[in-house]
């Protein structure tokens, strides 16, 4: 059997799959990207011989490739928290996926399925996709120190922060090179204690660019709603996310968007629903553009024509009312 790995390439699709394999070890091929990087299946023919693993990727942004990849003869296990759509039925699809849940990630999802073997892992996985209740409250039940779930927090926050760029190039870190330096520890305290020129380099990095981001100037702010432009520079491509998520943290009444031009006439997109208002999904609006998607708490668009910027801010302020 030919084991393939497919993930995002954030904390969350890194430390889901790091839980997987120490629970059941495969050598395997690794297919990963940067975090927009999500129709990670097209990269794939496959073979009867082929056993898939899927995480933190949208099932329906893989749809058409799921189908033809179990047309080839594969056989495929998945494991997700976006917005799925219609799932194939297939006796050689195994779905692992809950999208309805704002308080649920991959990572999670993987630690209930493996019954919580690497639990630490999934507290990452957690706190890199910015869900901080749900993870502190999880990390208190299974015993762990406040010191220690800070720990967790910044870690995860860093290895998200290396998934943003429009390309591999805009990284500190592949994220297959990274996965690759993480996966032999048992925990992420090992990782920290003995691996510490990863974490520097990230935390040097990621102060640098927070320090850019927080004089960048807002398109538009109220109570309910904000929105933040940023140049087409790299260090906007790589704090984007985790910038926004610091931003809803700070402002948990307040929906947020972060918009970074390009060089081709468009711009990325980052939503944050309102923490507080979580009734409000944020992939809902983020579907209304071609290259939208996303869960209820976190959202994207991928290239949004810069035509349709005022568009977008006129529906994020409506939506978000």
């Amino acid at each position: 059997m030919n084991y393939i790995d497919v993930f995002n390439g954030d904390a969350d699709g890194i430390c889901a799959l790091i839980q997987l394999r120490k629970a059941n070890p495969q050598k395997s091929q690794l297919v990963t990207g940067v975090k927009r990087d999500i129709e990670l299946l097209k990269r794939i023919d496959a073979t009867p011989d082929d056993h898939i693993s899927v995480l933190d990727i949208s099932f329906d942004k893989n749809r058409s490739d799921v189908q033809r990849l179990l047309n080839q003869g594969a056989s495929i296990e998945y494991f997700d928290h976006h917005y799925c759509g219609t799932l194939v039925n297939h006796p050689r699809l195994k779905t692992v996926i809950n999208d309805q849940l704002p308080n649920v990630c991959t990572g999670l999802i993987v630690d209930q399925h493996i019954g919580g073997r690497f639990r630490a892992w999934a507290l990452v996985a957690a706190f890199g996709d910015n869900m901080n209740t749900a993870a502190m409250s999880l990390g208190q039940e299974s015993g762990y120190s406040n010191d220690s779930l800070a720990m967790l927090q910044r870690l995860g926050m860093y290895i998200n922060y290396n998934s943003y760029g429009k390309s591999l190039s805009d990284l500190f870190y592949h994220p297959d090179t990274l996965y690759q330096h993480l996966q032999p520890y048992e925990s992420p305290f090992d990782f920290l204690h003995e691996d510490t020129v990863i974490f520097k380099t990230l935390d040097a990095g990621y102060k640098e660019d927070v320090a850019k981001a927080n004089s960048s100037q807002f398109l538009y702010q109220s109570s309910k709603s904000a929105v933040v432009l940023f140049d087409n520079e790299k260090w906007a491509r790589r704090i984007n996310g985790v910038y926004i998520n610091d931003l809803a943290n700070r402002h948990p009444e307040r929906a947020h968007a972060v918009i970074t031009e390009s060089t081709d006439d468009t711009c990325s997109v980052n939503i944050r629903a309102p923490l507080g208002r979580e009734t409000l999904p944020a992939d809902q609006l983020a579907r209304k553009f071609t290259s939208g998607g996303g869960r209820k708490s976190a959202a994207g668009i991928n290239a949004l024509h810069s035509d349709q910027v005022e568009q977008f801010i006129e529906d994020f302020k409506m939506h978000f009312s």
